[in-house]
């Protein structure tokens, strides 16, 4: 059996202190040996003309100095891992839910409950039903009073559409004339989620890309 050794990038990823730990070992360990030496130079400096204690002081200041920068930024380090994990945590909260969107979703056989509100003035509406590459394959009547309608799924003579990705709009007509059209929503599981450039996108069943804020309404699988 072969087995293949993390990755630098990976070993680190699984242990974002290790870098911090690593440098504050390391630093203590020059800290100590300065101290050593400074004690040693002090020891046996020529008494004639010894060293300025100022200059002892700036030694100390400036190794110090270098120590808080260093300890400061592997704390910054661990600051930005973290909320790296709290976004990845919010990503999977997302992933097994069901998103409500205008989105084209796949239909494989089951009614599919369209949700849209015509306008007020609108006195009757059709549900238009688009395939994957936008034609238009059926047109049924959707109650204006109503905010949602379920498609069926069947044609006029009760023969079930093939299964596939479909969108759908509702048209709204007042005194006859197309008075509003607006892109009907339905209910689709989030099957994956990715941060790009810090704005959530999903992938909803069947493969349709959207962004978060394009989701109306989120509900548990039902």
């Amino acid at each position: 059996m072969t087995t293949i050794a993390p990755t630098p990038a990976a070993t680190n990823a699984a242990s974002p202190n290790g870098s911090a730990a690593e440098n504050t070992t390391v630093l203590s360990s020059d800290f100590e040996t300065f101290l050593k030496m400074l004690t040693a130079q002090m020891q046996n400096q020529d008494p004639l003309n010894p060293m300025d204690s100022s200059e002892y002081a700036m030694q100390l200041a400036t190794f110090s100095s270098v120590e808080q920068q260093v300890l400061t930024n592997d704390l910054l380090s661990s600051l930005i891992y973290m909320s790296g994990q709290s976004g990845m945590t919010q990503l999977a909260e997302w992933v097994g839910l069901e998103g409500r969107t205008a989105g084209a979703i796949p239909f494989n056989g089951e009614p599919v409950e369209v949700f849209a509100t015509p306008p007020a003035i609108a006195d009757s509406a059709q549900l238009v039903v688009y395939d994957e590459a936008g034609n238009e394959v059926d047109r049924t009547a959707f109650d204006p009073d109503s905010s949602s309608a379920n498609w069926w799924g069947t044609d006029s003579n009760g023969t079930p559409f093939p299964t596939g990705l479909y969108s759908f709009q509702v048209e709204s007509y007042a005194n006859g004339k197309l008075s509003d059209t607006s892109d009907g929503e339905t209910w689709a599981p989030v099957i994956e989620a990715r941060n790009d450039s810090g704005v959530t996108q999903l992938v909803l069943a069947g493969g349709t890309e959207i962004y978060a804020d394009a989701i109306s309404a989120v509900r548990a699988p039902q």
